[in-house]
């Protein structure tokens, strides 16, 4: 039985959706290349760009360096991306008379911008760094200089296991999806992990260590430090029952009371949440956000420590009640900060882990 191409693709985007779901990610729109052309967007989009004098007939210069064999001085369709800061104007047709990539790309961005769209954020991998700059000119273009695009290039993803590499290998159709390892170690920590490096930077994703219940492994170890607030909240209920531990009544407990290096540098720590959060918004890098939860939580779990050590430091204390629910104020905004971070990384925040 023959199957048509739109029935292939309708299989593979469910697929697709699938996984994305499983992994905790969700698109409002899915954008065919082939759906823009035969809409008319492209040529709509570039007749636009035309009227304005932006695209033209010419002849490009060889390429710098080692001229490629197949090249040849031929007139194209030119979209003039030197006059929005590209080094050379960019080909929008093919020899055979189709649009390039490029053509279409510029259709897709125009339609986020004829959408009201006005800051555009890209996700490519590595190897499409010399894109940046053609297609930012382009939304340059289309937006009459309205639009920016920032464009994030993300490194590979290496898998280990135990310390040794997961071989893959195309040819052979051996490799590993994201859709098997979100089942094999988890939703959370694929996410944690994956959001605890810039971007750009190369990560090795080792799938034994992001399982173990270990300080070695971030996203436990930020889980960890809520599940404790929460449990320590848990229990004051059967210290001092009165406690009202509703966030009102918190925040009028006396910190005054906390004098304790560690309790202060908490409170310092947590107080420069909004702006960890403003920074990661202004330069799209929700890594610092990862960081600023994993730090949090190793100066809780730290805290904690000390208590084991010395019985003063504890957050409960039968015999200090204003001493002991200024500590559950610090307590529970340490749970609060740590849940909205988790919540912004798209992490669970567990009330409990045993």
């Amino acid at each position: 039985m023959y199957v048509g191409d739109a029935t292939i693709i309708a299989e593979m985007l469910a697929l697709i959706r699938a996984d994305l779901a499983a992994f905790g990610v969700g698109f409002d729109a899915f954008v065919s290349e082939r759906d823009l052309v035969k809409s008319g967007a492209v040529d709509a989009g570039l007749a636009a760009l035309e009227e304005r004098g932006l695209i033209y007939e010419g002849v490009l210069e060889p390429p710098k360096g080692k001229v490629p064999d197949d090249w040849e001085p031929r007139p194209q369709t030119l979209f003039r991306a030197t006059q929005f800061g590209d080094e050379v104007d960019r080909p929008l047709k093919k020899s055979d008379g189709s649009w390039t990539y490029f053509a279409a790309d510029i259709a897709y961005h125009n339609d986020k911008v004829r959408r009201g769209f006005r800051n555009l954020i890209d996700v490519w991998g590595a190897d499409h760094g010399g894109y940046v700059k053609r297609m930012q000119a382009a939304v340059r273009a289309v937006s009459s200089g309205q639009d920016t695009l920032d464009a994030r290039l993300c490194q590979l993803v290496r898998l280990l296991r135990d310390g040794e590499p997961v071989k893959m290998s195309k040819r052979a159709g051996d490799f590993v999806t994201l859709r098997e390892v979100v089942d094999e170690v988890g939703a959370d920590a694929v996410r944690f992990m994956m959001l605890m490096r810039k971007n750009d930077a190369p990560l090795d994703f080792d799938l034994a260590k992001v399982i173990e219940q270990s300080q070695d492994n971030p996203v436990f170890y930020v889980q960890y430090a809520h599940a404790r607030a929460r449990s320590v909240l848990r229990q004051s209920k059967a210290v001092f029952g009165d406690f009202d531990l509703d966030q009102k009544a918190l925040a009028e407990a006396d910190l005054s009371l906390l004098t304790d290096e560690g309790e202060r540098e908490l409170m310092r720590t947590f107080g420069q949440y909004p702006r960890a959060i403003r920074q990661a918004a202004e330069a799209h890098e929700p890594h610092r956000i990862a960081f600023f939860a994993h730090e949090l939580a190793t100066r809780f779990h730290a805290h904690w420590n000390r208590g084991k050590d010395a019985p003063r430091l504890r957050f409960l204390n039968e015999n200090e009640r204003n001493l002991s629910y200024a500590r559950l104020a610090l307590v529970a905004a340490v749970s609060l900060v740590l849940a909205s971070a988790l919540s912004i990384l798209g992490v669970s925040a567990p009330e409990e882990m045993r």
